[in-house]
Parts: structure tokens; sequence; C-alpha cells
């Protein structure tokens, strides 16, 4: 059959050859074979009218997948790709030389802000404190006996006692004094700030990183590189992408004060791995890529989240409401735009156009072409004709003019 079809180019080649004209018979095999090739064409052609007339006039019925179009509500959403990021990073640093005496933390645990992390020799400093509170109570005493002396300077002064050269000089001793007193005491205040230092806490609540330092070293406050990292987990942010197109109304549902949810999925898309909202928008689009950044913030308390983890945001923008909305298998594409078949009452399928709305997912919204409660195609639409007889899948075909199933195989069919 397929040495049939391709006869008439191959015999038009044949004649056309300059060795086609040197015999009676061979002039006569390739009429004969061209005459053979016409009428497998014409066999052909006409099979395939009989096909389509067969099916549109009641013929076997193709078996097909269907469902209703319902009225519902639709997500809009926006898809970005976007990196998570500790909502506060800290490298904790030594504010003082000196040995570290121990360490108050295991890697990886969870701390909370004031926890003891860390403690530097406090010797050195408490000695200095101490040096510092002797220094203040003596010169509090030199200035309890520079006022007591000028209270008795200002008795004899009013008995015309004492010369008046003589208080004023006691008044500025007091003066004095008082000056050395405030500095003593600005002294005992940063040394006891000093010997706070010795003791490392805990800046925020986070996860503790990898130790950097390990006890019996010393450090100094210079060191580049610090004691340990803490970084907040929990809440904790994701800063994605957005195409420009996308900036408007975002921004329009920023600015009317909405709250945009956002959900967070692995890389493949596969789980859901934190829910959360969009806390801002960058300031600015960026030219190369012609995107901008939104953040979002994740409570993240099952710690689902891990700083530079990659993963797929989900921004719920907006839920068109009372939609006409079908499976997407239902939607096909031809030159004419996308359609659906539609199942009539009688059996038949009706290609009709259709205007596209939302697809999410599998659901699909319908703006024009197609009402609630009609069934439309979802499964084995390549087998259909235009104005043919479809069966439903599992469901029992109705009855055909001479009360046999119009959905029922064939007695060829059976036998084969």
């Amino acid at each position: 059959m397929k040495t049939e079809f391709q006869a008439p180019s191959m015999i038009k080649d044949i004649l056309d050859r300059p060795d086609a004209k040197r015999g009676v018979a061979w002039q006569k095999w390739a009429a004969a074979a061209a005459v053979a090739a016409a009428g497998a064409w014409a066999w052909h052609a006409h099979s395939l009218g009989a096909a389509a007339s067969h099916a549109k006039k009641g013929g076997a019925a193709v078996p097909v997948g269907v469902a209703t179009a319902r009225r519902g509500d639709i997500p809009v959403f926006l898809d970005g790709l976007g990196n998570v990021t500790a909502y506060n990073t800290v490298t904790v640093h030594s504010r003082v030389d000196g040995q570290l005496m121990s360490v108050g933390f295991k890697e990886g645990q969870y701390v909370r802000e004031g926890d003891l992390l860390a403690q530097i020799d406090p010797r050195p400093y408490q000695a200095a404190l101490d040096q510092a509170a002797g220094a203040l109570a003596r010169d509090q005493a030199q200035l309890a006996n520079a006022k007591l002396d000028l209270a008795r300077y200002k008795e004899l002064i009013a008995q015309d006692a004492i010369p008046k050269q003589q208080l004023d000089t006691q008044v500025a001793t007091v003066g004095q004094n008082e000056g050395t007193v405030k500095n003593d005491q600005a002294t005992v205040d940063a040394a006891k700030v000093q010997l706070d230092y010795t003791r490392i806490t805990s800046p925020i609540n986070g996860r503790v990183g990898l130790r950097l330092v390990d006890a019996g070293n010393i450090v100094h406050a210079s060191d580049a590189n610090g004691i340990l990292v803490v970084t907040q987990l929990q809440p904790i942010s994701v800063v994605f992408t957005l195409p420009e197109d996308s900036v408007p109304p975002v921004m329009r549902k920023i600015t009317a004060g909405a709250v945009l949810p956002v959900t967070a999925y692995n890389r493949d898309k596969s789980s859901l791995l934190a829910t959360g909202k969009l806390l801002t928008m960058d300031n600015q689009i960026d030219p190369t890529t012609g995107t901008s950044k939104l953040k979002a913030v994740f409570d993240n308390k099952e710690s689902t989240l891990f700083p530079n983890q990659f993963v797929n945001v989900r921004l719920l923008l907006d839920t068109r409401r009372d939609q006409v909305i079908v499976p997407s298998a239902a939607i096909l594409r031809g030159v004419q735009g996308a359609y659906v078949y539609v199942v009539g009452k009688d059996g038949t399928a009706e290609s009709r156009p259709v205007t596209v709305g939302i697809v999410e997912g599998a659901d699909t919204s319908i703006d024009k072409g197609l009402a609630e409660g009609e069934t439309v195609v979802i499964d084995g639409a390549d087998s259909i004709l235009p104005g043919g007889k479809v069966a439903v899948a599992g469901a029992v075909p109705a009855a055909g003019a001479d009360g046999k199933s119009s959905g029922a195989p064939s007695s060829d069919a059976k036998a084969n």
C-alpha cells in the first residue's frame, strides 16, 4: 500500500528520465502504474470521507472523558524565585582583650537574648574596678572634709574672724574635689562596663552556628572573625523577584494597605515549606534583568526555612470571584486560538472557541464562550471529529434509532 501511495511522484520521475522513451514496453508499464496509483489515492480519500460521514451520522461513538463547567473563585498568583535570608545575623566579637575561659553554648543551639555565650578572664578588669573604687572612696573623703571646712569658714566670716580670701579658696577647693569625685565615678563606671564585657551574651534570639574560637585562646576586640555567629530564624525573610510588569498591581495593593499572603515551596514545587506575608518591595527595578525585589516574612516556627535556601515563591495578588471554571485539560489550541469540545445533549461534540482567563494549576477560568453546567471533553479530544458522536467513558451509551447502543462496538470489532 505504501508503494501505491508514492507511485504518482515516482512515475513522474521515471517518465521525465531520458531513457523512459527507449521502449514501448517501458511506457506501457509506466502508464499502468500511474493508473494504479490514482486508484489508490481515490480509495484513500473515499475512506476518509466515509469515516467522517459515518461518525457524523451516528456511527461508533468516540470514548472520551468529560467534566462539567462550574462556577467558583480562582486565585491570581504571581510566581517568583526567592532566596531565604536571616532576619538578623550577628557575628559576636569580644569587646575586651583576654583569655577565653569558657564557652557557654553548644553548636546549633537556640539561644535567647541575654543568654551567656562565653566568659573572658575577668580578673584584670575586676582589679581595675577595685582600683577605681578605691580612688573614688579617697576623693569622696577629701570632698567631705573640704565641705566641713567650708561650713566652718562661713561661720567665721560671719564673725569677721577670717579674711574673705580664705573662704573663697575653700569654696574653690570644694569644687575641685567634687570634680575629682565625678571623674573617679566615671572611672568606676567604665571599669564596670569593661568587667561586664568579659561576659559575652547573646544580642538576639536565634540559632548559634559553629564555634569559631575554642576555650583557652586569647581573644582581642580587634579580631576580624569573632567568636561565633548567631542567626535569627524565627521570624525569617525571603527575598524574591517578580517581572517589572507585576510591579504596578502589587504596588496598588501595598498602597491600599492590603496584606498579601506569600507561600514558599521547595526547589521542585513538590512541598509547601511555609506560609507568610509580603513585607515590602524594593524602591527600584533592576535594569539588567527587568525585575524588582520583594521581601516576605515567615514565622518559620517549624524551622523549615534556612538561610540561603532556594525556594519558589507564590504571591496571592487577588481572587477572581464567580468565574466559569473548567479543567485545564479541556483547553485546546489551534490556529484560530483556544477552543473546547462541548458535548451536547444528543451526544455530539461541538468545537467552540473560548476566551481563556486565569490558569491556575489544573483549573482554568473561561471569560467568554462557555456557560456554567456545560459538559466539556478533557480526554480523548484527539479522536473527535466536529459534530461526531462521543461516549462518556464509564457511562452507559444511549440507545440509537435501531435499538442498539450507539457507542457499542461493532461485530467486526468484537471478532477482532
